[in-house]
């Protein structure tokens, strides 16, 4: 029997707030309809398995702790050079 790791997903929201805060997170089915809402949105999708391992240990609502700025602010900085955009932008 092989063994077939979970799909999951987590959500960021940053802007408004002090930190990136997380605003969803699932696995399986769930991370599915989390990713198909995000790229119905037009949201950027980055796969980091060990990112989002490291996220889904949060709560919905929790900042990311400080030691996950770095690893969160790489993913922010690709996201808005995708975007055309520059940090401060909305």
């Amino acid at each position: 029997m092989s063994y077939k790791p979970k799909k999951k997903a987590v959500a960021l929201e940053y802007g408004k707030n002090p930190a990136p805060l997380v605003t969803a997170k699932g696995e399986d089915k769930l991370a599915e309809a989390i990713i198909a809402e995000a790229r119905k949105q037009g949201v950027h999708i980055a796969e980091d398995p060990q990112l989002v391992g490291l996220l889904s240990q949060l709560q919905i609502n929790e900042e990311i702790p400080e030691n996950l700025y770095v690893a969160v602010a790489v993913i922010l900085s690709w996201v808005y050079w995708l975007k055309g955009m520059e940090p401060g932008d909305s």
